[in-house]
């Protein structure tokens, strides 16, 4: 893994899911494999169920950050976090006991994460901070890869990032849709340190180089809680 305190995990939503392990050989010097887990309930769109996860993991260059846009994860995630993923996130709008299922993650082993989507205040998470590992904020409406990155969600990763600096946080601030090198910059800017990549960087002719590249655009921008 890098040492610039900037993590890259490109999603594998964008990816060709009939070659996925060669698909994932090309994001080898990736931080993460993002993992896009959805139940057509809570996001309208169905991807992945265990026992593929089970496989991505086995077949994994590099360790697996599971992102669970599913209902009733108090009951689902913590199957991911006995497969091996390394991060499990799941949604404060679907958690019954976020910080009870934050704390059974990391007990299993797992990075503990919390996502918000775009129209989600932040209040509910403020609370949370010492319970979990890792904030995604969503930068799109979650559900579908390709969309447009949101700006107006920047004043709450910002607020989030001031938060976690004023109480010596070294909580991970991960933001998902629509990163590319230019979204990237406002994303750190604002204290982002960990970026969900789909079509920059599958998209491209050499992954490795798009990696690369949003890396240093990121370091170029990141807030001093994201430089950590």
């Amino acid at each position: 893994m890098n040492d610039s305190g900037i993590r890259i995990n490109p999603s594998i939503l964008a990816a060709d899911f009939v070659n996925m392990q060669a698909e994932l050989a090309r994001i080898a010097t990736a931080d993460f494999a993002h993992v896009d887990v959805m139940d057509n309930h809570f996001v309208p769109n169905l991807t992945f169920g265990p026992q593929m996860v089970e496989r991505i993991q086995q077949t994994s260059p590099v360790p697996l950050d599971v992102h669970l846009m599913i209902t009733d994860p108090d009951r689902w995630a913590p199957g991911y976090a006995e497969l091996g993923a390394a991060s499990v996130t799941f949604h404060l709008e679907a958690a019954a006991d976020p910080r009870a299922l934050a704390r059974r993650l990391r007990d299993i082993g797992a990075r503990a994460g919390i996502a918000v989507k775009p129209a989600t205040p932040i209040d509910g998470l403020l609370d949370l901070l010492d319970d979990v590992d890792q904030i995604l904020v969503m930068t799109v409406e979650p559900g579908f890869g390709g969309q447009s990155f949101m700006p107006e969600t920047m004043p709450k990763l910002r607020a989030l990032a001031d938060e976690a600096k004023r109480r010596g946080s070294h909580v991970w601030l991960q933001v998902d849709g629509g990163i590319g090198e230019s979204t990237i910059a406002l994303a750190a800017d604002a204290g982002a340190d960990t970026f969900v990549a789909g079509s920059a960087v599958f998209g491209a002719a050499d992954p490795d180089l798009a990696i690369a590249g949003l890396r240093a655009a990121a370091a170029q921008h990141a807030h001093d809680h994201g430089a950590k």
